[in-house]
């Protein structure tokens, strides 16, 4: 393998709201005017939009609804496609006047078109990427100025819920004409060790002017303590209507290394200063300093530490939220993934949000950023293919540009399952795009994943990534590390397992296609032919260690794909509606609202340490009297001991006391009844009471866990994800789980009954859930039902000096219950 796949790299970070940006960035989002239809010279100046709606960005139009089957389920059943019109109305203050404007919008789903005093800047068909536009020719120093942004997005045009309309920021850049240039920086490190690292910045200097300047360069690097680590100068001309590229080198001596477990961040302060000594711009790029290695014959190493990917994939969507981004939402669920034993993200099938890039650099998790889910054959009738002979360089290059100073981005991937994989030429492809990622970025390896195991190598596109991703393709490691032993190889993409959370059917083990009540069961054995338990992966990676690892699909659920119902993955211009009312995922150990399935516990019994343990399934099987109920236990503790009624029925011993459970996939030659070494299971006769299991490690009780047969529902648990939450710019959110509970204070695991929430305070009403991928109550309903004794409602703080929030629910033949969450005034400013 070539020799820049043995990587050193440092970045740099700090503790900004934003990676990278200059002084100059305004915030842009509030007080939009929204219009969902059909608008004749929507861009015009003279067009009366008072009575449009006011709108907060990010904003996701379709998650509004309804939810119907005149939509297709596989996108959710949402009306994300149509068009949509955005215009905000804005004066210059006196301290913006003659400066240099530009508009800087995060995100579009999708096919947006924008408009300045009527005047057109352009388009941009790809939704996840984001751009800038210069509005200085086309504004007015004492007058309103009207943005105007168009969005059509089309049906058919994803494979998932996208989301609709300006579901990212939106920011106004005030600058001087002499600007560092949009994400125009880039550090990288060799030489990286415990020691000393060998650190260059390159800085890219635009220069709107006609004329010369000569500016000096100062760089200053920040320790997250506010301590300056190392100041650098450097004089040059930026040059007339041009950008320049400044370079700087120096080391730094016993370097704070980004790592999982110890994510160490820095700032790089870069200012441009006049001849005359003026600061004529001032931009802050966060990173840390990390040395990243892929071997074929050990695998990946992090600061020198054999690393296994133990990771995820991620669509973008928010569940209740939507597609519009929120960064508490994103912490939420990275945080959840974190808990679990994540220590990757992959950002399938597209590029992610500056937040998610963040937080993972924050709280250490790797990243593998994805650009493409098409090239130019089609999956969908108006997917990427319709625009990527035009866009994939541009939108390939600024996805590496804006995401190439994230510590947490270990590789860039070029595509997924792409269907040039069965071109004889489609390697040509593949090499033109892994071409463009070496040039932006030298430091980072890329990959792909493919699907089509055969093609992939035959039409010799495997050849043409440094790291080759297979999808589902656990029970081939084995064949292509011998065929192929040069090649450094891990799983895209793997399990595709899919359960509702609470859901057990009878006949409890039964591999069926489809149930009657539209659910999965969460004993974690059903998926489609390709899909595999996640015992299955475990099993293989173990026999072959020189595979990096995985990104099980996927962390959460998500609105769109329901299989097994409606439909199947890759169908070209399918409507998944045959079993409506399905309408999201049942993929992710992690259901659309955060809680947590029976697979979860699972995989946290195989990536973490700490001593856990977890029983399934619910222990109310009224009518199964007597009849062998299979109990599973998942733990990372030595060996289990499970009790009925007090009685023991025995001990079992993780790893040789194997769990059988039905296995069937493609390419798989193993027994059906697989004896798994990662599931204790126990088949009781069924009797009302109380379920025990206590954990033991070196013979000494370290956990334990009781189910018992619950009563009629009586009274409701609310529990906040947080008792304190930010009132600085009315974007915090607080998640509330409402729990149906029975007079001895056991969870009703089984019940449905009726919900309804109100939200009073310093606070506003935002969304409901139940993790239900059947229902049809949209998210902006403070009335549903529980689905399996649980669901969710999350509210959001108000901007100002802080108060309180009182969540209150309640439900009948159920006691009301109210929990007061604190708002507070939290000053997150630039340190």
């Amino acid at each position: 393998m070539k020799n820049y796949l043995k990587i050193l790299i440092c970045f740099l970070l700090m503790s900004s709201p934003s990676w990278a940006q200059s002084d100059g960035q305004t915030d842009f989002n509030k007080d939009w005017k929204f219009y969902k239809g059909e608008v004749k010279d929507g861009e015009s100046i003279g067009l009366n939009d008072e009575d449009w709606r006011t709108v907060r960005i990010p904003h996701d139009w379709a998650i509004e609804g309804p939810f119907s089957n005149e939509y297709n389920a596989r996108c959710g059943g949402l009306p994300f496609h149509g068009e949509g019109w955005y215009r905000k109305h804005f004066t210059l203050t006196n301290t913006q006047k003659d400066k240099h404007v530009t508009i800087e919008f995060e995100g579009v789903m999708n096919n947006s078109e924008v408009w300045i005093n009527g005047h057109y800047l352009g388009k941009r068909p790809f939704g996840y990427l984001g751009f800038e536009y210069d509005l200085t020719p086309y504004l007015k120093q004492e007058e309103e100025n009207i943005i105007a942004v168009k969005v059509k997005p089309e049906d058919l045009s994803s494979r998932w819920y996208p989301g609709a309309g300006m579901y990212r920021k939106v920011w106004l850049n005030i600058n001087n004409d002499v600007r560092v240039n949009h994400w125009g920086t880039f550090v990288k490190a060799h030489n990286v060790t415990s020691r000393v690292a060998t650190i260059d910045i390159q800085v890219e200097v635009q220069n709107f002017k006609l004329s010369d300047e000569i500016v000096s360069i100062k760089n200053k690097v920040v320790d997250a303590n506010g301590n300056t680590v190392k100041e650098l100068h450097q004089k040059t001309i930026a040059e007339g209507k041009k950008t320049i590229i400044a370079q700087q080198s120096f080391n730094i001596i016993q370097p704070l290394l980004w790592s999982i477990d110890d994510p160490n961040l820095y700032q790089l302060v870069t200012e441009i200063i006049s001849k005359e000594g003026e600061v004529m711009d001032t931009y802050r790029t966060r990173f840390g300093v990390r040395d990243i290695k892929f071997t074929a014959k050990e695998g990946f190493f992090l600061n020198g530490e054999l690393t296994k990917f133990n990771g995820v994939c991620l669509h973008h969507d928010l569940g209740p939220l939507g597609a519009a981004v929120n960064r508490r939402a994103t912490q939420r669920q990275l945080e959840i993934m974190k808990e679990m034993g994540v220590n990757a993200i992959r950002t399938s099938h597209n590029p992610p949000s500056r937040e998610q890039l963040e937080i993972c650099d924050e709280i250490g998790l790797l990243v593998l950023d994805e650009a493409f889910d098409e090239w130019g054959i089609q999956k969908i009738e108006n997917g990427y293919h319709k625009v990527f002979d035009e866009w994939h360089e541009r939108d390939l290059r600024d996805m590496i540009r804006r995401d190439r100073n994230h510590p947490s981005i270990i590789m860039w991937s070029i595509g997924n399952e792409i269907k040039e994989q069965k071109v004889k030429d489609g390697w040509k492809v593949a090499q033109k795009l892994a071409k463009i990622c070496h040039e932006e970025d030298p430091s980072r390896p890329n990959t792909a994943g493919f699907n089509q195991y055969e093609n992939s190598i035959k039409n010799k596109l495997a050849h043409q990534v440094d790291i080759v991703g297979f999808n589902y393709k656990a029970a081939k490691y084995e064949e292509v590390r011998k065929n192929h032993p040069d090649w450094i190889i891990y799983g895209s993409e793997t399990e595709s397992i899919t359960s509702s959370r609470g859901v057990y059917h009878a006949p409890f083990l039964e591999k069926y296609k489809k149930n009657t009540d539209h659910q999965v069961t969460s004993y974690d054995i059903i998926g489609p032919s390709w899909s595999y338990p996640p015992d299955m992966e475990f099993y293989y990676l173990e026999q072959n260690p020189s595979i990096l690892g995985e990104f099980m699909w996927t962390g959460f659920d998500y609105f769109g794909e329901p299989t097994p119902y409606g439909g199947r993955d890759n169908s070209t211009n399918g409507y998944w509606n045959s079993d409506w009312p399905n309408k999201s995922s049942f993929f992710g150990p992690v259901d659309l609202c955060g809680f947590k399935k029976d697979r979860f516990y699972l995989y946290q019994s195989q990536w973490t340490d700490t001593p856990m343990l977890h029983l399934l399934p619910h222990w109310n099987w009224k009518g199964y009297e007597g009849e062998e109920i299979p109990v599973f236990a998942y733990t990372n503790a030595e060996e289990v001991e499970l009790f009925l009624n007090g009685k023991s029925l025995g001990k079992k011993v993780k790893g040789v006391d194997k769990g059988i459970v039905p296995i069937q996939f493609q390419y798989y030659e193993g027994p059906y009844d697989f004896p798994s070494p990662y599931r204790l299971r126990w088949d009781v006769p069924y009797q009302e009471g109380e379920l025990k299991a206590v954990s033991y490690i070196d013979g000494k009780v370290v956990g334990e866990e009781i189910i018992n047969t619950h009563l009629k529902a009586k009274t409701i648990e609310l529990t906040a994800d947080r008792i304190i939450i930010s009132s600085d710019d009315g974007e915090d959110l607080v998640f509330v789980t409402a729990r149906a509970i029975d007079a001895k204070g056991n969870f009703c695991a089984t019940f449905n009954g009726d919900i309804q929430f109100t939200v009073s305070g310093d606070g506003t009403f935002e969304a409901t859930g139940n993790g239900d991928p059947s229902s049809l109550v949209l998210p902006n309903s403070k009335k549903l039902k529980f689905f399996n004794g649980m669901a969710l409602v999350i509210a959001r703080a108000n901007e100002g000096k802080g108060g309180t929030i009182n969540i209150t629910a309640k439900g009948k033949g159920l006691k009301t219950k109210t929990i007061t969450v604190k708002t507070e005034a939290q000053n997150k400013e630039i340190q």
